[in-house]
């Protein structure tokens, strides 16, 4: 009987911990953001190239430079020369961010399904932003950290 109370409150407090974690990851530091204030654009030979969206929505977060996703349609095609991007690799998005599904999003980008392009290099440092694109105008977008600078982390 004097094992129980203890034994309770460890339970408590790692299910009070383990909801608090996922409320975190789920949630806490995503917003999502104004169409207006979401500039998109493919990079041609080096220079950015606005795109012309409709249907936006994205959100970002404080907490992480690759927390930005975006699910939009394009209103033009991409202009000639858009950057082809090696490896994309979307990561998942927060489950209530419904329109963004990395996992098919990632096989059709293998299949051929579509087709991913660089956005924006350097969005923020060794971090891209990618798009990817269906021939339907359907488009999704992500940031991914590049291998720019491999080898980081070790001071010599």
């Amino acid at each position: 009987m004097n094992g129980r109370w203890p034994a309770l409150v460890l339970i408590i407090a790692a299910v009070a911990a383990g909801g608090g974690m996922w409320y975190a990851q789920e949630y806490a530091y995503y917003d999502e953001l104004d169409p207006a204030t979401v500039t998109l654009t493919a990079t041609v030979a080096d220079q950015s190239v606005p795109l012309a969206v409709t249907d936006l929505r994205a959100i970002d977060a404080d907490s992480s430079p690759i927390r930005w996703r975006a699910c939009f349609r394009l209103s033009a095609p991409l202009p000639a020369g858009t950057t082809p991007f090696d490896k994309p690799e979307p990561s998942f998005a927060p489950g209530w961010f419904d329109c963004f599904q990395a996992d098919r999003i990632g096989a059709d980008l293998e299949s051929g399904a579509a087709t991913a392009y660089l956005s924006q290099p350097e969005i923020h440092p060794d971090v891209d932003r990618v798009i990817a694109v269906y021939p339907d105008g359907r488009a999704y977008g992500w940031h991914q950290i590049n291998d720019k600078t491999p080898e980081r982390g070790v001071m010599d």
